[in-house]
Order: structure tokens, then sequence, then C-alpha cells
């Protein structure tokens, strides 16, 4: 981002050769290097630019090029080329502009990789903070996206999306959401440990959480006894487990560390206290 003392931020994408935005309406101006709404703020700059801007009622389509004579880096071997093997177009989605959805028609270099000893013989050069590989959407908006589908998921991100003039559907949203790397969580002093079902009575989980915080720390695919057993071997440090009634998790504690201190968990014990109660009075209930 620049600052420019008449129109304020402005976004600068490095790189971009010039810009070509069709007009379509007499809404939007090309003034100072800069794609500007009349009465609001500006869209976006290229660094060597020159353009038209304008904005319709269902988006703003641009139109840009990377310059011929940059250098690009081999994603395989990160060795510099300026060697073009040929040019495609690609059209990349990015965060909306005054409620209009913005595409970026983009016109990149397939570059030949000059190191002789590299497995990619060609590659495509990106745009810094435009492009990234494999992806029709800018960075900045798949910071929106995963952020959506982080809160609300699948069909409540998707209406939200198409809200905010983004159509995806359900089903990309959710693959979204999966392709977010997880954050590393350091191992908890009391672990939390229970089972959940994925199909009841047919297939079951395993749920690890920082009893603590209450933050999940990960999530197991059944609840064998040597699952859970190789997880907390790998995890040293734990000095408390919170679990149920159950003889597995115990098991599985013991197993990997008889160091640690096993206690039963908040719920299981009031649990386990109503039915005995529930138990005792329905025995007096004739006296």
């Amino acid at each position: 981002m620049r600052d420019c003392p008449s129109f304020g931020s402005y976004k600068i994408f490095v790189g971009v050769d010039r810009f070509n935005l069709p007009v379509v309406s007499a809404g939007w101006r090309w003034q100072a290097g800069c794609v500007c709404r009349e009465g609001g703020g500006p869209v976006a700059a290229a660094g060597r630019g020159a353009g038209r801007a304008c904005g319709g009622q269902r988006g703003l389509r641009i139109t840009a090029r990377t310059r011929d004579n940059a250098l690009a880096a081999c994603p395989g071997c990160g060795q510099t080329s300026d060697w073009v093997h040929s040019r495609y177009v690609r059209h990349v989605a990015d965060e909306t502009v005054g409620g209009r959805a913005v595409v970026i028609d983009l016109s990149v270099r397939r570059l030949y990789c000059e190191n002789a000893g590299c497995e990619n013989f060609t590659f495509v050069e990106q745009v810094p903070g435009l492009t990234r590989r494999y992806q029709r959407r800018t960075p900045a908006l798949q910071k929106v996206v995963d952020a959506v589908a982080v809160a609300l998921a699948g069909s409540a991100g998707a209406r939200l999306l198409s809200v905010l003039h983004h159509a995806l559907t359900w089903a990309s949203v959710l693959n979204c959401l999966m392709r977010i790397t997880l954050p590393d969580r350091p191992t908890p002093r009391v672990l939390g440990i229970d089972e959940f079902a994925l199909r009841r009575g047919h297939h079951y989980a395993t749920i690890l959480i920082d009893a603590a915080t209450g933050e999940r720390i990960d999530v197991l695919p059944d609840r064998k006894t040597q699952t859970v057993t190789a997880w907390l071997k790998a995890h040293p440090g734990i000095e408390v487990v919170c679990r149920d009634g159950a003889g597995g998790f115990a098991q599985a504690t013991t197993a990997a560390d008889a160091t640690i201190v096993q206690a039963g968990d908040r719920w299981h014990l009031w649990h386990g206290l109503g039915e005995a109660v529930l138990k005792e009075v329905g025995a007096h209930s004739a006296c």
C-alpha cells in the first residue's frame, strides 16, 4: 500500500507493466496513476501505467500485463530466468470495490528454467501480492474467504460471500477451510480427552483439548488404545489427563507414561453423581 495526498491509500502491484480498463460508465476515471471512482477512493495503480478505468453495476474488470524483461524465480530450484516460453491470461478475482466484484485479466509469462538439473522444464511467473500458484483469487480475497470459512463453514459461508459479491459454492468454501494450515500448539500441561461419534454406533473419534484454556489440540481418527498411546508418547510434558470413566483411555495413559495423573472430568463426575442419586432415589421410592 502507498499513500497519495489526493486519494489516500491505494494498491501497487510490483511487476505489473500496464493496465487497460475498458470504460463502461462515466463513474470512474484514471488520474495520477490511480483508478479512482468519482467522489471516492482509488481502486488500483501500476508502477508504469496508462489506462482507463470505470465500473459497471455488475463489476469491474482490469486487464494487466507483466513486464517483458523482469526476472522470475523458478519455484523448483529458485534460479531466476527471463527466457520466455509463451504467455497466457489468468483471470484472478480480487476484493470488491464499492460493492462491485473485481476480476483481473492478467497476462503472465511461462518461462524456461535455465537450470539443467531442475525437474521443472518451464514455470509460470507469479506477481507478489496478486497471484499464487494454482489460485484464481488474490491473497487478499483468499484471506477474506478463509475468515468466512472458519466462522461459518459451508452453506452459511457461501451465502455470506454472495452478499459480499463473491460467488462460491458451499463445497468450495469447505475446500478452502480444509486447506488452511493448522497452527502449531504447545503440548498442554493438563490434557482433556474424550470420544465423539462420527457415525453413532459405528465410527468414533477422539478429541484432545487443553483443559486449562478449552482450546482444541488435536483430533484422532479413532478411539483405539494404541492410537491414544502413540499420541501421548509423541507429546511428552503432559502432567494431568482429564478423562471419562471408560477403561480405554486409562489404559492408554498408563501405557504412555505411568507418572501422568489421571482425573475424572467435571461433566462425567456430575453425570455419574446424578445417575447414582437417581438410582438410589428409585430404590427407596416405596419407602
